[in-house]
């Protein structure tokens, strides 16, 4: 019997057999292999999936700009001549007339700290324009116009030398002056917009545009008064 067909195929069956369908092969089956565990202990014993912290932010470059230091204010007034330069149309125009506005009060205080006052604010005008275009992420944005009034109050200088700071014909003669140069920007004034960086580069081309406005103004001063 042994060699018989039959006894091979039940050890065959024996061995293969499902313990569910063959209870003598689950039987000595179950000697060979672990029982298979139930579901629950299967969840239980599973590791617990890996959680993203509620509080975790996903870093894109919105978050990031949102966590940088808040905007100088101070800077963004000076660069901006007090909120001129947030003018609608033509802020660098408004800025120039900032400048003719506030020229002979500052030329009242004499000539020598007239220069002085045109010197710190341009130094200041540096700082703040650096600032405005780190802010508003432009170069030379338009909203400055600090450099306007310092180039304006360069252009005006004769004036002071001659007495003249509160003559309103020689004030808008001043102020069309500079703004030709500084629409035109000559040769030096161009040289210094593209070779400076940063607030150096919006205010020295203005104050090269200037120098040559007070250059004009004072030759039709010295010719017409």
């Amino acid at each position: 019997l042994r060699n018989s067909a039959g006894f091979r195929l039940r050890f065959l069956v024996f061995f293969a057999s499902d313990p569910l369908t063959f209870e003598a092969g689950g039987v000595y089956s179950a000697l060979w292999r672990p029982a298979p565990l139930p579901r629950c202990q299967l969840l239980a014993a599973a590791p617990p999936p890996t959680a993203i912290p509620t509080e975790a932010v996903i870093e894109t470059p919105e978050n990031v700009q949102e966590t940088h230091s808040p905007p100088n204010r101070v800077a963004l007034f000076l660069a901006t001549a007090g909120g001129v330069g947030f003018a609608p149309v033509a802020p660098g125009t408004f800025g120039s007339a900032v400048g003719v506005v506030l020229f002979p009060f500052v030329s009242g205080l004499g000539l020598g700290l007239l220069l002085l006052t045109t010197l710190a604010l341009l130094s200041v005008g540096i700082w703040a324009a650096d600032e405005a275009e780190r802010i508003y992420q432009t170069k030379d944005d338009g909203r400055i116009v600090v450099d306007e009034v310092v180039g304006q109050w360069i252009t005006l200088m004769p004036l002071a030398l001659l007495g003249r700071s509160w003559d309103p014909l020689w004030l808008a003669v001043g102020f069309f002056i500079f703004r030709g140069f500084d629409i035109w920007k000559p040769g030096p004034a161009r040289w210094a917009e593209r070779n400076f960086k940063g607030g150096a580069g919006v205010m020295l081309d203005d104050v090269v545009a200037g120098i040559f406005g007070a250059g004009l103004t004072a030759v039709l001063l010295w010719v017409l008064a």
